[in-house]
């Protein structure tokens, strides 16, 4: 099978009548690892929800094609049986549901329907991949995010990812209220997984996360489009000079103050 391939052409996106991603191009495939980062309201969470097919999220124009289908025009769940993978800047909790069951039916639902995963073979799977994120065999039971701490939620989310095995992955702010020891384990988590049959897409405020995931290339968004794209160093830059500084230099005064 060829390398997976998420390109983006144009991408413009609107909340609530107004536009919020406004001509957006990027290009992820196999192998490489994305990092976009930017000032709060530049349209980075905006992207990632509309590119998952979120409903809140109205495409105003543009294309985004996985391995060359059509992605906007999918369901949402055609589009994570294609292999695109969203961990949430916010894991919502599902009462009721445990992780584990949880899972197998995700994992299952990608398969077909006469070849569902053995009860007990997916339990082994589960349990090695949970050992592999230093997760406590009793969390497959625990529902589904539910009285879970932040590092806990962003672990899981990263758990969801192994097993689901999906093509493209983006990672919202999965760094995002996590202590030192959290951001290993997460980006461990991320490295083991990465390969030529896996494209990763991080969305960050802050270089911490990418000292342990090595981006292959760095996208700095601003008035919801790529306004630099570079390789870590760029990363290092603005870590270290702020992004007042690349406003200056390309001559942006307009800022979008609500968090998109």
């Amino acid at each position: 099978m060829a390398r997976p391939e998420l390109i983006i052409e144009g991408l413009r996106v609107g909340v609530e009548g107004r536009e919020i991603v406004r001509g957006l191009d990027l290009a992820v495939r196999g192998g490489e690892v994305h990092a976009i980062m930017g000032p709060n309201g530049t349209g980075k969470s905006t992207m990632a929800s509309a590119l998952m097919g979120h409903p809140s999220y109205e495409v105003l124009g543009g294309r985004a094609t996985l391995d060359g289908r059509n992605l906007l025009e999918m369901a949402v769940d055609e589009r994570s049986r294609a292999g695109l993978f969203l961990a949430m800047q916010y894991p919502a909790e599902v009462t009721g549901v445990s992780n584990a069951n949880f899972l197998r039916t995700a994992l299952n639902a990608r398969r077909a329907e006469d070849d569902p995963m053995p009860v007990m073979q997916f339990h082994r799977a589960l349990k090695a991949q949970m050992a592999s994120l230093q997760i406590p065999d009793s969390f497959a039971e625990r529902y589904v995010n539910e009285g879970f701490s932040g590092g806990e939620k962003k672990r899981n989310e990263i758990l969801q990812m192994a097993v689901l095995r999906p093509r493209i992955a983006i990672l919202d702010e999965i760094d995002s209220g996590l202590d030192i020891d959290a951001v290993k384990l997460v980006a461990s988590g991320v490295n083991q997984m990465l390969s030529e049959d896996l494209g990763v897409l991080i969305i960050t405020h802050y270089q911490r996360i990418l000292n342990y995931i090595n981006p292959t290339n760095v996208h700095v968004m601003m008035q919801g489009r790529i306004a630099r794209s570079g390789g870590p160093e760029l990363a290092e830059q603005l870590e270290a000079r702020g992004y007042e500084w690349l406003r200056e230099e390309l001559g942006i005064e307009e800022q979008l103050t609500e968090e998109a």
